[in-house]
């Protein structure tokens, strides 16, 4: 089992949205639970941290995985539109 953290970031991005949408993205956001994980996730450059990016539609979510103890965590980042979430 998977422990998933929003960053405040992400919150305030998922709060502005329309009901439809945050439930696409938390979907989507609960693939990457799965072993392996689904979506289209692709590692980013320049980051020591291993983040990824997983693209749903055209919002951005950016995320990480950790280890909390024994508890694996998936730390969601931030959230955003593709031309505004690389910035």
């Amino acid at each position: 089992m998977m422990e998933i953290r929003y960053s405040k970031a992400a919150i305030r991005f998922l709060s502005k949205l329309d009901k439809k949408s945050v439930t696409r993205i938390r979907t989507a956001i609960q693939g990457l639970t799965q072993q392996p994980p689904i979506g289209d996730i692709k590692q980013m450059q320049g980051f020591a941290d291993q983040r990824k990016r997983l693209r749903v539609g055209t919002w951005r979510v950016i995320f990480r995985y950790d280890t909390d103890g024994i508890i694996d965590v998936l730390l969601v980042l931030d959230i955003g539109n593709r031309g505004d979430i690389y910035k």
